[in-house]
């Protein structure tokens, strides 16, 4: 039994080839003997000039061989790459079939008589284990060429040729811009430097996050009334607008900025920038956060996002310029340094990771926009920029075929500015800029400025859990555009929220980052203070606000447009149609419950009887909407459902049946509108389970009463649900003096009439 367990020690230390070898020939192969332990040792023989020389006494070549072999470091990365290989190839085989080789090869050991179907079947194995390799190895190298398809997908896009053109740190200014530079550095009234070298203290920051604020309002010819909030008492509200002074831009874009229209109208509209535009650099150069929830996707849409692309690219190219001119001083230090002298400390102008923008846009359509706004930007009159993978970016970004879509569907001006081009939301993409030169689908580590929808960098940033997730480059983010904000909303407001807590993080690695060069603020993890955050809206909106007051710490404080409508869409409303709004009490703006059995006691019970027909249900949330048809479903109302995951077939159903009057009950919810403007006909009985969003959404709604044209004005009916917290979206839809008045009122039920006759 002895004998026994030390075959059994000796076997298992055996790989699976060695193994065979032995149950073959019955003796291991030579070429394992020495690549047990380790590589056998290499000496190097200088012979002598004169034999004389040779003649060494044998007590010193024993005392060489005695002494320790110590491995260099590339003979110690052989050696773990070799094991590391074996390891791999025999773990799975091993696994498998190491017990009966075990049982077969002892009992070889103890008697000496081994049948010839034993021979075969290893044989066998052998051959199968061989083809089995060769078809891995093909699976590898075909997925290995999917992957080299697919590069453009990822976000690690490797553009070798490029890579060292557009790194930072080996590049240097030229000679033609060091005195530009130099003096631009020293300008004190360039709001970038004041803003990135401000240095705060421990107290200042805990002003900052212990969220005492201080607000003021100012008014402004164009944006109207701002509301300026502000926890630090030095860096005070902002001025007024004659006495605000507009940003100091780059030198490469002292030429063009005021061309800034140019790119929204190519056609050959007025190119020069208008007031608002004006207005809005001169609050983006304060470095202050902005919320601007009036952005129309028909006029101001296309001046907004010319506006902070200026604003991005003007940031992107002095911090570049200030990091070019700092290793241009270093590098003239070094050569006239003389030797023993002191170092010179290093200049500190950078952050943790290279990124200094980003932008969310939900479409590829509006990221295509920026992308040539902004090259557009750097083009100066009769120079063009050296852009790097633009056919590519073209083709992913470009506009898709509409071949899916009717071409008789009438819809609204703005669905066509929404949907206009390319509208996958999934997507990301990193720019670089040096000198006169753009990189397009640059490595994130790579980029000056990322372009992405929310679910595309949800892809990337993971979750908790998650093996593959990365997130340490949105950690030295200094600006942060949230554009079209109200579209996100249609979409998955959680991605946007998955973002934000990932935002300026303290990074996992350092990625080559020469920690000399990065600022204090940064190692102090308070770039956050130092973020600018400008979102732009159509809406106004309290989870869009929520980021604003639990998301944004800028310790220059925040600019707000308060504007207050005056009247609201239901004036558009064509239709006689008298509209009830029933106030219910809500805890919170989150209070779905209270909404659920308000409208389940007191509303739905007046639309139960058969007389009630023809009732469509606006349903502005998904999970109200999953709710109130499970609820349906249990209590066997007769009701058809249309949301945004139903398909044709099921939307063209729902709208015959509830025409016809087959289905006495319609839940619609408010993103499928969003998407499809589509006419529901046959609505008699029209019921707001919550305010859309969207205050023309309203209008239109309770326009499609007149689409049947079967001329029953006097039984229609419109009933709309609110609470206390719904107060931005009954001011927009009846006007700000109106809501007020309802809000504050003790009756719960108000009554408005509209489409009377013409006086």
């Amino acid at each position: 039994m002895g004998k026994r367990r030390q075959n059994k020690q000796l076997f298992t230390s055996l790989s699976k080839k060695q193994k065979k070898h032995l149950k073959e020939f019955g003796e291991e192969h030579p070429f394992h003997d020495v690549v047990n332990e380790r590589p056998e040792k290499i000496e190097i023989v200088e012979l002598p000039a004169s034999p004389e020389q040779s003649d060494a006494e044998p007590d010193d070549l024993e005392e060489d061989e005695e002494e320790p072999e110590q491995k260099t470091a590339y003979q110690k990365l052989l050696s773990t790459l070799s094991q590391h290989t074996t390891n791999d190839q025999s773990e799975e085989e091993e696994s498998t079939d190491d017990e009966e080789e075990e049982e077969e090869l002892l009992g070889e050991g103890d008697s000496d008589g081994v049948g010839d179907d034993s021979e075969e079947e290893d044989e066998d194995e052998e051959e199968e284990s061989e083809d089995a390799d060769e078809d891995m190895t093909k699976v590898l190298e075909g997925e290995e060429e999917k992957e080299k398809e697919k590069q453009g997908d990822d976000e690690e896009f490797v553009d070798k040729e490029h890579e060292s053109q557009f790194c930072l740190e080996n590049n240097f200014m030229g000679e033609e811009q060091e005195d530009t530079e130099s003096t631009s550095e020293h300008d004190n009234k360039d709001m970038f430097l004041q803003h990135l070298d401000t240095e705060l203290s421990e107290e200042d920051v805990q002003k900052i996050t212990s969220g005492s604020k201080t607000k003021t309002q100012i008014t402004w010819p164009k944006l109207g009334t701002l509301l300026c909030t502000n926890s630090l008492e030095k860096f005070g509200p902002i001025g007024s607008q004659k006495d605000t002074n507009p940003p100091v831009f780059h030198k490469l874009l002292e030429t063009c900025w005021k061309d800034l229209n140019q790119t929204s109208n190519p056609k050959g509209a007025a190119g020069g920038v208008s007031p608002f535009q004006l207005e809005l650099l001169a609050l983006m150069g304060s470095y202050k956060d902005l919320y601007y929830p009036e952005t129309c996707p028909l006029n101001q849409g296309p001046q907004v996002r010319s506006a902070y692309c200026l604003h991005a690219v003007n940031h992107v190219l002095k911090a570049n310029s200030q990091v070019l001119a700092h290793n241009t001083q270093l590098r003239e230090w070094k050569t006239q340094a003389k030797p023993g002298a002191d170092p010179q400390d290093e200049p500190r102008d950078q952050g943790l990771t290279r990124p200094k923008v980003l932008i969310l846009v939900p479409f590829r359509g509006g990221a295509l926009h920026i992308v040539q706004t902004l090259i557009s930007l750097l083009e100066s009159k009769g120079k063009k920029m050296v852009v790097s993978n633009k056919k590519r970016f073209k083709e992913e970004f470009g506009e898709e075929e509409e071949d899916d879509k009717p071409s008789n569907l009438q819809r609204p001006d703005d669905y066509h500015a929404i949907f206009s081009g390319n509208v996958d939301d999934h997507f990301r993409i990193g720019i670089s800029i040096i000198r006169s030169s753009v990189r397009l689908y640059a490595p994130f580590y790579s980029s000056d400025i990322i372009i992405a929808s929310p679910l595309g960098l949800r892809t990337v940033l993971g979750a908790e859990g998650e093996n593959k997730r990365d997130f340490d480059f949105l950690s030295s983010i200094e600006m942060l555009v949230v554009d079209q904000t109200d579209v996100f909303l249609m979409q998955n407001w959680e991605h946007v929220l998955h973002v934000m807590k990932h935002m300026n993080l303290q990074p996992l690695d350092s990625h080559g980052v020469d920690f000399s060069r990065v600022r204090m603020w940064n190692l102090n993890n308070w770039a956050r203070h130092y973020r600018q955050t400008l979102v732009f809206s159509s809406i106004q909106d309290p989870q869009i606000n929520n980021i604003l007051t639990k998301q944004c710490f800028n310790y220059r404080g925040q600019i707000a447009t308060k504007n207050i409508p005056n009247t609201g869409s239901i004036c558009q409303v064509l239709v006689q149609l008298p509209h009830v709004f029933q106030m219910f009490s809500s805890h919170s703006f989150m209070d779905h419950d209270a909404r659920f059995q308000f409208f389940i006691e007191k509303v739905l019970p007046q639309y139960r009887d058969s007389v009630m027909s023809h009732t469509m249900i606006y349903i502005p949330s998904y999970f109200d909407y999953v709710r109130l048809r499970n609820y349906m479903k249990k209590e066997e109302m007769n009701f058809i459902s249309i949301c945004e995951y139903s398909s044709k077939s099921e939307v063209s159903r729902g709208r015959h049946f509830f025409q016809k009057g087959d289905k006495q009950f319609l839940l619609f919810t408010e993103r499928f509108h969003f998407y499809k403007r589509y006419t529901i006909k046959g609505i008699q009985n029209l019921i707001f389970y919550g305010l859309p969003s969207y205050p023309h959404f309203y209008s239109e709604v309770c326009n499609m009463l007149s689409a049947s044209g079967q001329g029953e004005e006097a039984s229609w009916t419109c009933t709309a649900l609110y609470s206390r917290y719904d107060a931005h979206k009954l001011a927009a839809i009846t006007g700000a003096k109106r809501a007020g008045q309802m809000l504050h009122s003790n009756k719960t039920v108000h009554l408005f009439v509209t489409g009377g006759e013409d006086r």
